[in-house]
């Protein structure tokens, strides 16, 4: 059976989309390295929205990149499935469908397990971040890496300032959930919560 969408959950999807997009152009330099905010609202569109409306907001964030509209940190267009960095941008849509799902799933939304969903979540974008990049340089473009420079490179030099970012996210995920905003749970199940 079809599920229509309501025209609530269709702004707050495009406003998602609107902050993912955002989050990629803010920029903040830690050492050699420049960090976005495209991780923490993809974060919080399967935390708020649920698993269906926050994939389906991060998804049609990535369609909009791929079909030419400049969403993405590089620009946009199809060519960007053979950029290294596609796999993190596929890996936010797996994230977003199953942060919204566990995050349904725990019995009392607690900062420190909405913090474990995000955990979960990073190492998902991780896992087809750093496949991707990997199979990507070596294979497609003639740029090649050691798995083990990929793993320090991608992964591990990236955790700090991404655990920060599962962090900031289960904060105002947690502020979502006592103001009684998260989709798909029942309001007197979230009073219970707060």
């Amino acid at each position: 059976m079809k599920k229509k969408m309501e025209i609530r959950e269709l702004v707050l999807c495009a406003m998602f989309i609107a902050l993912i997009t955002a989050g990629t152009f803010i920029r903040i330099p830690i050492g050699n390295d420049v960090y976005t905010l495209q991780f923490l609202f993809t974060l919080l569109a399967g935390l708020v929205l649920g698993a269906r409306l926050g994939a389906l907001s991060v998804g049609a964030y990535v369609l909009m990149g791929l079909v030419g509209i400049p969403v993405f940190a590089s620009g946009g267009g199809p060519g960007y499935i053979l950029q290294p960095t596609f796999g993190y941008l596929l890996g936010f849509i797996v994230q977003a469908y199953v942060c919204g799902r566990l995050s349904r799933m725990v019995k009392k939304a607690t900062l420190v397990r909405i913090l474990g969903v995000n955990v979960i979540g990073m190492a998902i974008v991780y896992l087809f971040g750093l496949v991707w990049f990997y199979v990507v340089s070596n294979f497609v473009i003639a740029a090649p890496v050691s798995v083990w420079w990929v793993i320090f490179y991608c992964g591990i030099l990236q955790v700090g300032p991404d655990f920060l970012l599962c962090l900031a996210a289960a904060g105002l995920a947690r502020r979502f959930v006592t103001a009684g905003f998260w989709l798909g749970v029942p309001k007197a199940a979230l009073a219970r919560e707060a």
